[in-house]
């Protein structure tokens, strides 16, 4: 039997943001495409970070949770909970503030021929929920928790 991989599961259909989207652009995009995050790319298309809405979620509390409150406490996997009507609701006052200000500045990837035990691992150990799977140093695919949901699910009884 052969092992899967992180390119037979992944989803060659790679939807990025710019770093110059503002954040409520960002808030609109991701709720369209029915998503929780997303690469983000400069202006010559680089990637250069990933942006969430964690990403988001974090900057709208850091405006209003106190210094004696842990914001993770309240935030912590709410974001896979979230359907896109309520991703809708969130506002964002500071129409200014950009994908590129509130984004991960690191970009997680893994080899096409990664085993997906150990795409998972590295999601794990990495605590992220999606990982841009490369062939050849070329993004050709993305790998999310969903997908490594979906893939559990059809091993079920």
């Amino acid at each position: 039997m052969r092992t899967l991989t992180a390119g037979d599961v992944m989803n060659p259909q790679v939807k990025t943001v710019r770093a110059d989207l503002t954040v409520s652009e960002l808030a609109s995009f991701l709720a369209e495409n029915q998503i929780s995050g997303a690469p983000v790319v400069d202006r010559d298309g680089r990637m250069v970070g990933v942006v969430s809405l964690m990403d988001l979620a974090e900057n709208e509390a850091s405006r209003r949770v106190t210094r004696d409150t842990e914001p993770d406490f309240y935030l912590h996997g709410w974001e896979d909970k979230m359907d896109p009507a309520e991703v809708r609701k969130l506002r964002v006052v500071d129409d200014d503030l950009l994908a590129g200000d509130i984004m991960t500045p690191t970009v997680y990837t893994v080899p096409a021929p990664t085993a997906v035990a150990e795409v998972a691992r590295t999601m794990v150990a990495g605590r992220v929920h999606r990982l841009l799977v490369t062939r050849d140093d070329r993004v050709v695919g993305i790998v999310t928790t969903m997908d490594l949901l979906k893939l559990l699910s059809r091993d079920g009884p």
